[in-house]
């Protein structure tokens, strides 16, 4: 079983491009599509206290977010979490979990702050944007 796992929505670039980064630096995550498998409550409350809170958590472009009032300031992680485990479309993706850490890793190139192994060559954004040259170091 792989010691990184990453909350992944296909669909979503983002996701895309840290899923390939993991997979540049020779790992192949546990990959979980929070939208057909949510993580229950506890797990999201693990993934709140090393992120900073619930807050990061969340996907405020979502439109739920303003429906449901999760842009009330005052909201505690409690409320929040109930609201991630009732909605998994307000998870703000992609989560990832290494032996280093966890990120929500937006850009997708925050995950490199988290592998255990470099990267292992070039790699290129779906847009052809060069995020990582042929020698493994991340670009600027």
């Amino acid at each position: 079983m792989s010691d990184i796992t990453i909350y992944h929505n296909p669909r979503c670039g983002s996701s895309r491009t840290a899923l390939g980064l993991i997979r540049n630096s020779g790992a192949e995550p546990r990959i979980v599509d929070y939208l057909k498998t949510p993580p229950d409550r506890a797990t999201l409350a693990a993934l709140a206290q090393e992120t900073g809170g619930a807050r990061p958590l969340l996907r405020s472009k979502e439109a739920l977010y303003t429906e449901l009032g999760l842009d009330n300031p005052a909201l505690g992680d409690d409320a929040l979490l109930d609201a991630l485990a009732a909605h998994p479309a307000l998870l703000n993706r992609p989560v990832v979990s290494t032996p280093l850490g966890i990120r929500v890793c937006r850009p997708a190139e925050t995950v490199l702050e988290i592998l255990p192994s470099p990267q292992q060559g070039e790699y290129r954004k779906e847009n052809g944007e060069l995020l990582v040259d042929a020698s493994g170091r991340r670009v600027a």
